[in-house]
């Protein structure tokens, strides 16, 4: 096994008949041999990475979803930012920042930020940024929580809170909220989006859509120029092509590399793997507008009938942990309501009392992804066991997010990652009935206890508070049976040896400006 970079507490695993995976506990490591570098190298002026699908939007207040925000999370930047190594809150856009009271932060812009097209950034740009993310169907819920910004002068903002908001400065980390230039987006929305204009240490160049994106260093970054002159993404659906590409040579970088290529990269001596736990649930939701979700009944035989071991023993190739809420255990706020039974013969009891005892037919959608398409066609067979018919139809991405927000399907395989580490940011999407549609809420679930409880964790300051109705959530949630969470997964990537300072964040928002590739 050659150079492994790994972080976390190692998983145990069992062997899968589709890989063979070597897992052990290390610290942010290399393994094996050690990687050389050169002091005094020379190095390459663009750096290509591969990843599993487009961008979705160009517009940090639209593109929420992973690989949007791979690509914009380079050329826009936000008040705060996690660092993903230490996971504190640090200073981006703003310098610093003060809270006078339960409700209010005053926050001191940087001086000097410049925009791609040479504009300076100011308080106005964030309060036009943070109110537009409000007003953004798709993202408001990440922001929503902020009732009023004010003007104090150019580089000086109040953000007022509607109620006390404990994570606030971590949503504020988002890359959902950057800022965005007031003047620009005035005068040609579309333009915007279409030629996206931030003060990030990238700058947009081109964008083939389906096949790659262009960026280019922006020379007056404030922090300064980034390492890398040129980034180019390729759009390499297949994770097997992706592996292929990296030996090659191709692409210097792959995210998300399928579990049984892991080896092929541990074995390679000119490549790295990266590994960790992340903070994504791969889930089921089912679409409570549609019969027979509608029924509990129903919801809960779909949750028993469900292996979720032999998923990540054969899909996952033991590269997981069998979810039992759709928050991950790093997550604060995450309480366990006890693990999902595995038991299809108390399945087909609660069909046959909710009067299908003959099954029914229905579908799953899932994106165009090898491994989610994989534990589709599995859970397809699962349910089969118990009677029900259920056809994987399988998406473009866009596509697919587009028609499950509208409601169109019976069944949907998604993946969330808990973007601010904290419950709320998972839990308000998800599960509030305000949030049903683009947001997140894809159940569309309208409960009164449920909302109650979220509104509780969301203002409330009192940690013990905070805790005592996440834990009574997660049980609630458990009793409705909404979402069928799957299994929290490693987040993975693999690079040519020629990579340096690449560090992976455990959301999947990889910063590549200190990024560089030796010739």
């Amino acid at each position: 096994m050659k150079n492994v970079v790994k972080k976390g507490i190692a998983l145990s695993m069992t062997a899968a008949m589709i890989c063979s995976m070597n897992v052990f506990a290390a610290e942010a490591t290399v393994v094996g041999n050690d990687v050389e570098t050169v002091a005094e190298g020379e190095y390459k002026d663009t750096l290509i990475w591969g990843q599993g699908a487009d961008v979705t939007s160009m517009d940090p207040h639209q593109g929420k979803e992973t690989p949007a925000v791979e690509v914009t999370d380079q050329i826009f930047d936000t008040l705060t930012v996690v660092n993903p190594v230490t996971n504190e809150v640090e200073p981006q856009i703003a310098e610093s920042w003060e809270q006078t009271s339960d409700t209010s932060y005053t926050f001191k812009i940087r001086q000097g930020i410049k925009f791609h097209d040479g504009s300076d950034l100011t308080a106005e740009d964030v309060k036009f940024s943070i109110e537009r993310a409000i007003n953004s169907a798709a993202v408001s819920y990440v922001i929503d929580f902020v009732d009023s910004v004010e003007v104090v002068d150019d580089y000086t903002v109040i953000v007022n809170l509607k109620a006390p908001y404990a994570p606030a400065l971590r949503n504020l980390s988002v890359p959902f909220t950057a800022i965005v230039p007031k003047a620009v987006v005035e005068a040609d929305e579309e333009g915007f989006r279409q030629h996206p204009i931030g003060s990030g240490p990238y700058k947009f160049v081109e964008w083939k859509q389906g096949d790659s994106v262009k960026l280019e260093a922006f020379e007056d970054y404030y922090a300064g120029e980034a390492a890398t002159k040129n980034l180019v993404m390729k759009v390499i659906p297949e994770a097997a092509q992706r592996t292929i590409a990296l030996e090659t040579g191709e692409i210097d970088l792959a995210y998300d590399i399928l579990p049984n290529d892991i080896s092929k990269i541990e074995e390679n001596p000119d490549l790295t793997l990266y590994d960790a736990p992340s903070l994504t649930c791969y889930y089921i939701s089912m679409n409570m507008n549609k019969e027979p979700f509608n029924i509990p009944e129903v919801r809960e035989a779909i949750n028993l009938a469900i292996d979720r071991e032999l998923l990540i023993e054969t899909i996952a190739c033991g590269a997981g942990q069998a979810a039992d809420a759709i928050i991950a255990p790093a997550v604060y706020g995450y309480v366990s309501p006890g693990a999902y039974e595995y038991n299809p013969e108390k399945a087909r009891e609660l069909l046959a009392e909710a009067g299908y005892a003959s099954g029914f037919d229905t579908s799953i959608w899932v994106n165009d992804n090898q491994t989610r398409i994989e534990a589709c066609q599995a859970i397809q067979a699962m349910l089969m066991d118990i009677g029900i018919n259920c056809s994987v139809e399988v998406m473009e991405f866009g596509s697919f997010i587009q028609a499950t927000s509208n409601g169109e399907h019976d069944m949907g395989y998604f993946g969330w990652v808990t973007s601010t580490r904290d419950a709320d940011y998972t839990y308000y999407s998800l599960e509030h009935s305000s949030q049903q549609g683009p947001a997140g809420n894809r159940t569309f679930l309208a409960d009164p206890e449920v909302d109650e409880l979220v509104e509780i964790g969301r203002t409330s300051t009192d940690e013990a508070v905070r805790m005592d109705a996440y834990g009574k959530l997660s049980v609630k949630l458990k009793e409705i049976n909404n979402n069928a969470p799957i299994y929290y997964n490693n987040i993975t990537a693999g690079s040519s040896n020629k990579v340096e300072n690449f560090v992976m964040d455990p959301i999947g928002y990889h910063k590549l400006d200190q990024v560089k590739v030796l010739k």
